[in-house]
């Protein structure tokens, strides 16, 4: 396709309005034999090279000139009489010229060129014609003159197809450095915030680890109930670091995000309860259907669903029982947690209210779908539903 048209359409149009009108206009200048002699050969050639004009621009134009100078000075000599529309493919070859000729060189070569065969063509024109009609002169000039104009507005369309060209280059260039200047700038604020969170979120959770292990390495002096608790606050710790490590580095370098230690999924889960059941609280898992072959990103966003509702069943609803469900089937894994109402009163402006979001964000990444509320006997329940043959793995 060139532009909205099929460039053979666009030739043959081409063709066909150039040449048909000399065709159409000869029989009211002359019918004789050898103007229709001349004037036939001449619009074959010019059937020839106006479908080279693209590719020989040059040598279209100087062929087209000579076959209408060898037409004019044949039909002439003969006493006969072209007409004055055969000048029509001439103005069209110069105005390709302009618009493809892109060697300066060899324009100005075709200029002196056809300047040189016009000159010979006039002087053979007087020389073989006895009629003063058909001797070439002023007539020949004044169809000839309006010809550069053609010309010019090829150049000029030329001239204005790079403009374009060279605006459409500056536009990508400039999308291009503005592209690369955010993902700089991105790239600098992902480490400013990594080196934040090092400073201050890391260094609190390696103190944390620290009390813990100095608290463990003196469980004898503590009751049996504080030594539970002190290590599930150790286990929490030391995980909470290793997965601080891995978030850190993909902030610092995305390229560098595979993590340090193994992705939890639906295999934690256990470890995931006990812990919770280490800080004193009470939770029973229920499993079902096909879990062995849930993919990984899924499993990883159910883990991370359980654990957070976990959390915020420890914050708003101390003591109250927990029941995770997680079932798979039919290429869905639905996960439901449930917990009872509190037991004692929770922690005044506990949390931040990011964590429902978060889960949210998480389940709909893979097209899933997030639903929690309150349930009528004052408990909260939370149900996630991920589809993983949609989830791209």
């Amino acid at each position: 396709m060139d532009g909205r048209w099929p460039r053979w359409g666009a030739d043959a149009g081409l063709v066909v309005l150039t040449l048909l009108p000399p065709l159409l206009s000869q029989p009211y200048v002359d019918t004789s034999g050898p103007a229709w002699a001349s004037l036939t050969v001449y619009e074959a050639v010019g059937v020839v090279v106006l479908l080279l004009r693209r590719r020989l621009p040059v040598t279209a134009f100087v062929v087209a000139f000579a076959a209408l100078l060898a037409a004019l000075v044949g039909s002439a000599g003969a006493g006969a009489k072209l007409s004055p529309l055969v000048f029509l493919p001439l103005a069209v070859l110069l105005y390709n010229l302009g618009n493809h000729g892109t060697s300066w060189r060899r324009t100005v070569s075709a200029v002196l060129g056809v300047t040189v065969l016009s000159v010979a063509g006039l002087w053979l024109n007087r020389m073989t014609t006895e009629s003063g009609d058909f001797q070439g002169g002023l007539d020949v000039l004044a169809a000839l003159a309006p010809m550069p104009l053609a010309w010019a507005m090829g150049f000029a369309a030329r001239t204005r197809q790079e403009l374009l060209a060279a605006a459409e280059r500056r536009a990508a260039d400039a999308r291009r450095a503005q592209v690369l200047e955010t993902a700089q700038a991105t790239q600098r604020e992902r480490t400013r915030i990594a080196g934040e969170m090092h400073d201050v979120v890391a260094h609190s959770l390696t103190l944390l680890v620290v009390h813990a292990e100095t608290l463990r390495a003196r469980g004898g002096e503590l009751p049996d109930w504080a030594r539970a608790q002190v290590d599930g606050l150790a286990a929490a710790g030391r995980q909470s670091s290793g997965e601080l490590r891995d978030l850190l580095r993909m902030l610092r370098d995305p390229a560098d995000a595979v993590p340090l230690q193994p992705v939890p999924g639906l295999g934690e889960l256990d470890a995931l309860l006990d812990s919770h059941r280490a800080a004193g609280g009470t939770v029973e898992l229920a499993t079902g259907g096909e879990l062995e072959s849930v993919p990984g990103p899924v499993q990883l966003t159910a883990y991370r669903v359980v654990q957070e509702a976990l959390v915020n069943a420890r914050r708003h609803a101390p003591g109250a029982p927990v029941r995770v469900t997680v079932e798979g089937a039919a290429g869905e894994l639905r996960c439901e947690i449930v917990n009872g109402r509190a037991a004692r009163r929770g922690a005044a402006g506990a949390g931040v209210g990011l964590g429902l979001v978060s889960m949210e964000e998480r389940v709909g990444a893979l097209d899933g779908e997030l639903t929690a509320g309150p349930t009528g006997d004052g408990g909260f329940r939370v149900v996630a539903t991920t589809p993983w043959e949609r989830a791209g793995v």
